[in-house]
């Protein structure tokens, strides 16, 4: 298997079929960034491609520094501080952000998404960054230019919070409790 530095090079000197295999990798991890963050599946998908027209726009510039997943999720933060700004301008106009979708989604999935809430923006995208793009410390370090142990140690308090806000939760609505450790009904066939 090619590494995705290579496909990057490759695509620099012109060959499309390297493109369109980042693209095939980077696609579907992009698009749950974008869709963990906005809760509008069809922005979401936008900005996906967005994010591959800006390597297109920049691949001349391209220099193999960084992993090329450091690179994407870089030019994916850019397009979402820009959908954010825009989101916020365009509530303080008057319209509203969309809900976040919730039909059937487990309430235990909801209530997870509530405590997320809770933290502060740079801890939450940290956390997000670790858990959900499983980005390593160095990669998140460089991406948010902050030093790795402000990664650990942002990290280590995020994951804190998270856990004090859903243990609360937990006490004080016992069903959510129960319904978080329910097995998954496609698991079931497995005994």
């Amino acid at each position: 298997m090619t590494s995705d530095e290579a496909l990057m090079l490759e695509f620099q000197g012109g060959s499309r079929a390297a493109f369109e295999e980042l693209f095939a990798r980077y696609r579907k991890p992009l698009y749950g960034f974008f869709g963990r963050r906005l809760n509008n599946p069809e922005r979401a998908e936008d900005l996906v491609q967005e994010t591959f027209l800006a390597v297109i726009r920049a691949a001349s510039r391209y220099e193999p520094r960084a992993l090329v997943r450091t690179y994407l999720y870089g030019i994916a933060l850019n397009l979402l501080a820009a959908e954010r700004r825009k989101l916020s301008t365009s509530s303080t106009l008057g319209q509203s952000a969309p809900e976040p979708k919730t039909d059937g989604t487990p309430e235990y999935v909801l209530w997870v998404r509530q405590a997320m809430e809770k933290l502060d923006s740079p801890d939450r995208e940290i956390l997000m960054l670790r858990e959900y793009e499983q980005l390593s410390y160095s990669d998140i370090a460089e991406l948010l230019r902050i030093p790795v142990n402000t990664v650990r140690s942002r990290l280590f308090r995020s994951r804190l919070a998270l856990k004090s806000y859903l243990e609360s939760e937990a006490k004080t609505n016992p069903g959510l409790r129960a319904s978080a450790w329910q097995p998954h009904p496609r698991r079931r066939g497995m005994q």
